[in-house]
């Protein structure tokens, strides 16, 4: 049977030495380094995706659930803070929110101390589904962890922090994106 996937990916090992082959100023552990967060990132992205459409949404809706969840009680927020604690455009989260109001994930209200302002609720179904998938992720994210002893953890959850401040600082845009197409 032939394989519908098409050729497989190449390894880290083949990867760094073709960018070297191509470019000798390379510095293989950069490059390790970065390919590795690159396809853990790809990887993970795919298992959240599989246990979010086990719920019934996309992790596009998760994210918008956890905002509001974030948000804190009464977990409320207006669409352009979501659009910006998402990194969307405004007009990528009007066509988010028309369709988690469709499925009955949230609410679109009127905010009554102004009447121009349009306010953004997590539903019951909507706080449910998201727990859901927080005690999903709990479990994927414990196994995915198990090979590492607690103080490994500990310095691996600093050493990507540290990663994440050093790109916020120097991509003040790096949260968002360019357009509604990325």
């Amino acid at each position: 049977m032939a394989d519908t996937h098409g050729p497989a990916e190449p390894s880290l090992e083949e990867q760094i030495a073709a960018y070297q082959r191509e470019f000798q100023g390379l510095d293989p552990q950069v490059e390790r380094v970065v390919s590795a967060l690159s396809r853990l990132n790809r990887r993970m992205h795919v298992a959240y995706g599989r246990q979010t459409a086990e719920l019934g949404i996309s992790n596009a809706e998760w994210e918008v659930l956890k905002a509001l969840v974030l948000a804190g009680e009464p977990y409320r927020l207006g669409p352009g803070d979501l659009a910006k604690r998402l990194g969307l455009t405004p007009a990528a989260m009007t066509h988010r929110i028309d369709r988690m109001v469709g499925e009955g994930l949230v609410t679109r209200e009127r905010d009554e101390n102004n009447r121009v302002r349009v306010i953004v609720g997590i539903t019951e179904e909507g706080r449910a589904k998201w727990l859901d998938g927080l005690r999903k992720a709990t479990v994927f994210e414990e196994d995915l962890l198990q090979d590492l002893s607690p103080v490994e953890r500990a310095l691996l959850g600093e050493m990507l922090t540290r990663l994440l401040r050093r790109v916020e600082e120097t991509q003040h845009d790096a949260g968002g994106r360019l357009s509604d197409l990325d």
